[in-house]
């Protein structure tokens, strides 16, 4: 057993051959390297599968009771400094690896054939082994500096994949946006590193902990600089993880190959952080203030992340403040204590949220040939719609994985998001009232998303599109301009789709010719240019993740027998004697009436937002010609007033992603550049014109005094004396 607990360290260095031979080889040999690039695509999900296989072995041994392994050798020893490289395994990194393990393989197979025309392909792979190789390192790491060195290495790779296509401009902004912003956090990281190493002398996360709880206990540090330390390292997570105020990355990101996404927002970068905040968890807990900190910006990042989902049309973006949204529910728990709900939803939401992700993929799959490869119009959700038709796998998964997200049982969230609900009433009525309200916010803006796309109320319905002259579909225009006047003003609002709009209007002739039978030649195959299920290769992915949506939430339902609680999540955090998490204790068996009588209140707000949601955006509604319903309701004039403003007041905060960015780019970047035009201009004119001129005083000065030159020696002592007499005399009569 402790043979096998010696050899983990292979598991973050079995992707890295991949990158190495792409790279060398697209040095060497390019072209032979190109032609068995499809080779390159299996060993890298080969290798990433043995990495899952030694993962789910340790992870068993872990079930089964077995001890926690450290294994470390020395690489620098200097006088009293020592730096030691390992590997940690315990319960955190086995639930961290099977997590990158499996997400991985499955965004893997996926990629091969959704980049398999992209001619970066082996490029991406390279990229991707390089990446999973880098997290599972910092899953594995035995100390700080370590997980240092890997948590860069990770904001690297994510750099170089959200800007994969570099020479779109928005793609080359996105991936220096995401490293600007990371950049302040692994400074916060650096400096609370050094500065817990000057108060404690060690790294090792297991001396770590117990010097800091002996100084704390005894009074050894400084209150405020402990926590000053502690709240430097929860910066980094803050950057990592896409928490307010540091957030603003994460849905630019979306620039990056949708693969990419499903990766960052399920199991490496955002996961990140909320593993830093778990790994150093027995520290943050006994400083004053952190855990109240983490509560804090989890239950605002919450809210926030629901809101600037509401009014997206972005298919991506609005998936990605959905995962920040998710997040925030695992950094609120955290910081309430709960820490096995906490690393629950984290393997929750990142199944979920991972096939969200790839079916958003096959939706942008299935639109590009009739938008053309265009991210505005091919994940432009308002341009969709009445796709259930045409991908009716695709759409089954897409709606399991929001139904999951929304909180609807047995799906996987629901167990996870039910038991953070619950302990954060227990900690705080006004954290718990908000994460409530932000349960039915999830499940409004989850269903519209999926309303637009597959059904909706702007519905692009391809019927009998054999004869597609004939046919009549209402759906805004995406192949020309219509005029202004045959847009009705309820749906658009300066050139823009309306929040809640609920007219359509029918397109004209000149679209509708437009419309024929487009057909591509691939390889030996012709591809029909219209609204397509994915291929196999694309499909299988999602299916899998199907299974883990609907019977992964197994795993932390505590089942009930005798006096015992046999819930396997709750034995894998608690392999006997746990050093590093000794501060969390197992929950007691479940009581089922009481879990099922709060229960029914969560799942009760959850199906009113989707009711909401069917109402705005469900095809039933959209049919009604005149909104008879809607206007009876909002018939008098004052109270469709009110309405309008609040609608206009939620789009405009919405869309606008609550001004944030806007204020980021009027203080930060527009004032820092004027800071810089300022600092300048004082350097250019202030100091370097007091040198400039006191050069062309001496020039002057000395050009003047050489003319008053006589040539005698004796008219040049003169003046020198009368100088010297003069001086003398100033300096006697002021001193």
């Amino acid at each position: 057993m402790e043979h096998t607990y010696q050899y983990a360290w292979i598991i973050p260095f079995l992707p890295i051959p991949v990158t190495m031979s792409i790279g060398f080889g697209l040095l060497l040999v390019p072209t032979a390297t190109k032609n068995i690039r499809r080779m390159w695509a299996f060993l890298s999900v080969l290798l990433l599968s043995i990495a899952m296989v030694v993962s789910a072995n340790l992870s068993i041994q872990q079930i089964n009771g077995s001890f926690i392994y450290q294994y470390l050798w020395s690489w620098t020893i200097n006088n009293d400094f020592s730096l030691e490289f390992g590997h940690l395994i315990d319960p955190l990194t086995s639930i961290m690896s099977i997590l990158i393990t499996t997400v991985g393989i499955m965004v893997l197979i996926y990629s091969d054939n959704y980049m398999s025309h992209d001619q970066g392909y082996l490029r991406f792979f390279a990229y991707m082994s390089f990446f999973n190789a880098s997290m599972l390192g910092l899953v594995t790491s035995s100390n700080l500096i370590q997980i240092y060195i890997f948590w860069e290495l990770v904001g690297m790779c994510s750099y170089l994949l959200i800007g994969f296509w570099f020479t779109r401009p928005s793609a080359a902004s996105a991936c220096q946006k995401a490293f600007v912003t990371n950049r302040v956090g692994d400074f916060g990281l650096l400096l609370g590193i050094l500065g817990l190493y000057w108060i404690t002398g060690s790294l090792e996360f297991r001396d770590l902990f117990e010097i800091v709880n002996n100084l704390i206990h005894n009074n050894g540090v400084h209150s405020l600089f402990a926590t000053l330390c502690a709240s430097l390292l929860f910066v980094a997570a803050i950057a990592k993880s896409a928490q307010f105020p540091l957030h603003v990355w994460l849905p630019d990101a979306m620039e990056g190959p949708t693969p990419i996404s499903a990766l960052i927002h399920a199991a490496t970068m955002v996961a990140a952080g909320i593993f830093l905040v778990a790994r150093l968890f027995p520290l943050f807990i006994v400083i004053p203030y952190i855990m109240d900190l983490i509560s804090l910006i989890g239950v605002i990042t919450v809210l926030l992340g629901a809101t600037l989902a509401l009014a997206q049309r972005d298919i991506k973006r609005s998936l990605a403040y959905s995962t920040m949204s998710q997040l925030g529910y695992i950094m609120l728990a955290l910081g309430i204590g709960s820490y096995r709900a906490a690393l629950f939803h984290l393997i929750t939401h990142a199944y979920s949220k991972a096939l969200l992700f790839l079916g958003s993929g096959s939706i942008i799959h299935a639109m590009e040939p009739i938008v053309g490869y265009s991210p505005d119009k091919s994940q432009n959700m308002v341009l969709m719609g009445g796709l259930r038709r045409y991908v009716p796998i695709t759409k089954t998964s897409f709606l399991l994985g929001t139904l999951s997200l929304c909180g609807i049982p047995p799906l996987a969230c629901f167990w996870s998001k039910d038991e953070i609900l619950n302990d954060s009433w227990l900690y705080s009525p006004i954290f718990a009232i908000i994460a409530y309200f932000t349960v039915g916010l999830t499940a409004f803006y989850m269903f519209r998303i999926y309303l637009l796309t597959f059904d909706g109320y702007l519905n692009l319905h391809f019927k009998n599109y054999s004869s597609t002259k004939n046919s009549s579909f209402y759906s805004i225009s995406i192949w020309g301009k219509e005029a202004p006047e045959t847009v009705n003003k309820n749906v658009f609002v300066n050139n823009k789709a309306s929040f809640f709009a609920k007219d359509t209007y029918k397109s004209g002739n000149n679209v509708r010719n437009q419309m024929r039978d487009f057909r591509t030649y691939y390889g030996n195959k012709y591809t029909s240019m219209y609204p397509h299920e994915s291929d196999n290769t694309m499909l299988f992915p999602l299916l899998v993740l199907v299974l883990f949506t609907l019977f992964v939430g197994i795993i932390g339902i505590p089942f009930d027998q005798g006096s015992k609680n046999f819930d396997i999540l709750s034995k894998l955090l608690t392999p006997g004697e746990n050093p590093f998490h000794s501060n969390w204790n197992s929950p007691p068996a479940a009581d089922w009436y009481e879990f099922f009588i709060n229960a029914i209140f969560s799942v009760s707000i959850a199906l009113f937002g989707l009711f909401i949601a069917y109402i705005f955006y469900g095809s039933v509604y959209s049919s009604l010609k005149n909104l008879d319903l809607i206007n009876s309701f909002v018939k008098m004039s004052p109270k469709r007033i009110f309405l309008d403003r609040i609608k206009n007041v939620i789009y405009n905060w919405s869309y606008n992603r609550a001004y944030i960015d806007f204020f980021y780019t009027r203080v930060f970047t527009t004032g820092i550049r004027r800071l810089a035009k300022l600092i300048h201009f004082f350097d250019r004119r202030i100091i370097d014109g007091i040198t400039n001129g006191v050069g062309l005083a001496s020039f002057f000065i000395g050009e003047g005094i050489k003319y008053m030159g006589g040539g005698r020696i004796s008219s040049y002592l003169f003046l020198y004396s009368s100088y010297v007499l003069i001086f003398l005399l100033i300096f006697l009569f002021f001193f």
